[in-house]
């Protein structure tokens, strides 16, 4: 599966985590991968590591997302940008790649402000987190 393909399908899941308690996290993957291929080692991996991190991952998101609660982010946009923290601050993808791939992501799934939303806050976490002084 290619690594696009992968982080659609890591979205999906953890948008329908969305509705459910993390409690439900084994069994709302057992589920998808009944309906579809969602036994990509990064896909998996992704979906345990952003639920280990959740709290910072959200604190991060809230610290830059100015005048935005996580309750007002939708379900979507607050998916996209959980993957793409988890990302950059655990899996060592670069911010480059991580925060394209959510713009590309934003634009098939979310409302037509999410991308440049989305792109605002991302780079202001990769700015605050040191990510961009890396070489």
């Amino acid at each position: 599966m290619k690594r696009r393909d992968a982080r659609e399908a890591l979205f999906v899941l953890l948008y329908e985590m969305s509705f459910n308690t993390p409690e439900e996290l084994e069994e709302t993957i057992l589920k998808a991968k009944e309906n579809r291929e969602i036994d990509d080692a990064y896909i998996l991996q992704s979906i345990h590591g952003i639920y280990e991190h959740l709290d910072e991952i959200d604190e991060k998101i809230s610290a830059h997302a100015r005048g935005w609660s996580l309750e007002r982010l939708s379900r979507t946009t607050l998916a996209i940008m959980r993957i793409s923290v988890y990302e950059m601050h655990y899996a060592e993808i670069p911010y480059t790649i991580s925060i394209n791939e959510a713009v590309e992501i934003a634009k098939k799934y979310d409302h037509d402000q999410a991308p440049t939303f989305i792109n605002g806050i991302l780079n202001a976490i990769a700015t605050a987190s040191g990510l961009k002084n890396k070489v």
